[in-house]
């Protein structure tokens, strides 16, 4: 084993350059999706559906950006946004995890209000799409630095509205998480019936996303970092103010 340490750039990019691990990491990724490997993990308790690499790369960027709100797209379970509560608690302060969803269901709700960490979250039930709750949202998150994980519905349409609504939000620093942008190296049976997947994913709109501005850019030494992780090209730096 390497004695040099996790962090060093050099080995990093070494890392990145081995194309044999990287398509090792991309067959991990999809052959562990087709087998519902993020459904195998919870956070403190609640199902949190995520690859644990990108729950650590999350961390790390809440770390270093230290936001004092989080919007999050997409609650399921709610282990997700619990994850975020709890790193907002470990930093202190006052931030908040505000949870967007168009349908939180009853048991859901229950169980992340009755949650130690639930004291950070605010939930908003309808679509994030939606301008009521993207003023919502907003009004939640005014005079907070923010960080925005989407996490919702797959297709390129509804991503790209939702870069277009929370962008805003964003300063320089601060990050745009779009999860899920792996569904564009799916393949149909892996896809099903699902009305998103490839040419039609969270990827097509980070693209589409970025040819329109140049406010974010997608952040490839953590991507090279990560190495396994269902957000290729997700992870978007702000690098200029509004």
């Amino acid at each position: 084993m390497s004695e040099r340490e996790p962090s060093d750039p050099e080995a990093i990019r070494a890392m990145a350059a081995d194309r044999e691990l990287r398509a090792a990491a991309d067959e991990f990724v999809l052959r562990g999706c087709r087998h519902r490997y993020p459904y195998n993990f919870t956070w403190l308790g609640v199902p949190v559906i995520q690859f644990p690499q990108d729950l650590i790369a999350l961390q790390e960027i809440i770390w270093r950006v230290r936001p004092g709100a989080i919007v999050e797209t997409g609650v399921a379970h709610g282990g997700g946004t619990l994850f975020l509560a709890s790193m907002l608690e470990l930093l202190g302060g006052d931030g908040t995890v505000i949870g967007v969803d168009r349908e939180i269901r009853a048991h859901n709700r229950r169980a992340i209000e009755a949650h130690p960490a639930s004291a950070r979250v605010t939930l908003v039930e309808g679509s994030s799409t939606d301008q009521r709750i993207v003023a919502r949202v907003h009004e939640l998150a005014r005079g907070r630095r923010t960080l925005v994980v989407l996490d919702s519905n797959h297709t390129a349409a509804h991503v790209l509205n939702e870069l277009r609504a929370y962008a805003p939000l964003v300063d320089r620093g601060s990050y745009i998480v779009v999860l899920d942008t792996i569904v564009e190296r799916m393949s149909a049976a892996d896809i099903g019936k699902r009305p998103w997947g490839p040419g039609n994913s969270p990827m097509t709109a980070v693209h589409d996303f970025l040819r329109e501005g140049d406010r974010f850019e997608i952040d490839r030494e953590l991507e090279s970092t990560l190495l396994i992780s269902v957000a290729p090209d997700g992870y978007l730096r702000c690098v200029k103010d509004r």
